[in-house]
């Protein structure tokens, strides 16, 4: 599996979790799509463009379990997050409930959007290791809370959360569910649809393998006249759609968006999820033991994306272990440096987990 891949052969690569790593005939076809674009841009942007996009968009949404015109390609899963909290109009004294396992560049967003709308972001402390987390969530709920925001994969302590549970409560109790998808794509098996979130956003470029700058928002079609695009463009001539709004966004390589189909026929047909979940849970159990530490959850908590407590907070660890070792591997700095997390990808292989345990007694 390595070698349909371009990473560097000399380098044990156990941080698919942040950025993806994108295969070779993936990565060619997004470049041909680049090459057709400068054949002839005018009739490539003006003229093609847009059938292409909506093929993309139905392959992607045949993969989530999602209706091809309720969902649109954004950049990243941040993007979404951004543009769904835009969208629900916070007023002064409304709550948004979230967890303290949140990515932290979203912890921002919500920050941000809330100082300047006079609302309040409510983070509820989740205990480790991981136990009832839609009880301890809603247990700090209260008459101004609005909307509920939590990860399906949490990116510090890479942690499956029970978003079915956490979606249908929230939607029972009149309270808008958004989730942030980040590593859901590709990582689990997907079926928005059912999920029933107001909002999902979603990244193509982690556990997926599309090129960088592809992710999507879904957005139940309750919502969608409230969602605006990043910027305000030609999408905005009437008649105006979610699509219109969100698609057309000024001149821009689409590349990546097209490059999804490929992407997902390449990870259908490679797909050893399962070897790589039991990989991922055994490598976790054998760093806990070789660090004295306790796992943050059950196994059933975790899939592909595993996260550790080190004995003590370690800055420096994960760049000392690229240094000296070649072993490119996250601490969860600056939030967490008490964290070290292992990504199990296709590639991966058990000599390179023995890598990792193999270095990191002689570092910690």
């Amino acid at each position: 599996m390595k070698e349909l891949f371009l990473l560097d052969p000399d380098v044990v690569y156990l941080n698919h979790g942040s950025f993806g790593a994108c295969p070779r005939p993936v990565f060619e076809r997004y470049q041909a799509w680049q090459r057709e674009l400068e054949r002839e841009p005018v009739d490539f942007i003006a003229r093609s463009l847009p059938g292409l996009l909506a093929d993309a968009r139905a392959a992607l949404a045949d993969y989530v379990g999602a209706q091809p015109d309720d969902l649109t390609f954004v950049q990243n899963a941040t993007t979404g997050v951004n543009m769904a909290a835009r969208a629900l109009g916070l007023k002064p004294g409304d709550e948004v409930l979230t967890t303290d396992l949140e990515y932290g560049a979203c912890d921002y967003t919500w920050e941000h959007v809330c100082a300047r709308t006079g609302a309040r972001y409510v983070r509820a402390e989740i205990p480790l290791p991981l136990d009832d987390v839609t009880t301890t969530l809603f247990a700090r709920r209260s008459e101004r809370t609005r909307a509920v925001y939590v990860s399906h994969i949490t990116s510090d302590t890479g942690l499956l959360l029970p978003v079915e549970e956490i979606v249908a409560r929230a939607r029972a109790e009149g309270l808008v569910a958004i989730v942030d998808g980040a590593h859901g794509p590709g990582h689990v098996d997907l079926d928005l649809t059912a999920l029933g979130a107001d909002f999902y956003a979603g990244n193509c470029h982690k556990w997926m393998c599309a090129p960088k700058g592809a992710g999507f928002l879904h957005v139940r079609e309750e919502w969608q006249e409230r969602v605006d695009g990043p910027i305000v463009s030609w999408g905005y001539a009437e008649p105006s759609t979610f699509i219109s709004r969100t698609e057309l966004q000024g001149t821009r390589d689409s590349a990546a968006y097209l490059a999804v189909p490929d992407a997902i026929a390449f990870v259908r047909e490679h797909d050893n999820r399962e070897r790589c979940v039991a990989l991922a849970r055994a490598a976790r159990a054998e760093l806990c033991e070789l660090l004295g530490t306790e796992p943050l959850s059950r196994d059933d908590a975790i899939r592909q994306l595993a996260s550790v407590q080190l004995p003590r907070p370690l800055p420096g660890l994960s760049q000392r272990l690229f240094d000296e070792f070649r072993i490119e591997i996250p601490g969860m700095a600056p939030r967490r440096d008490d964290l070290l997390r292992i990504s199990i990808a296709l590639y991966t292989e058990r000599e390179d987990v023995e890598r990792l345990l193999d270095a990191l007694p002689r570092l910690v």
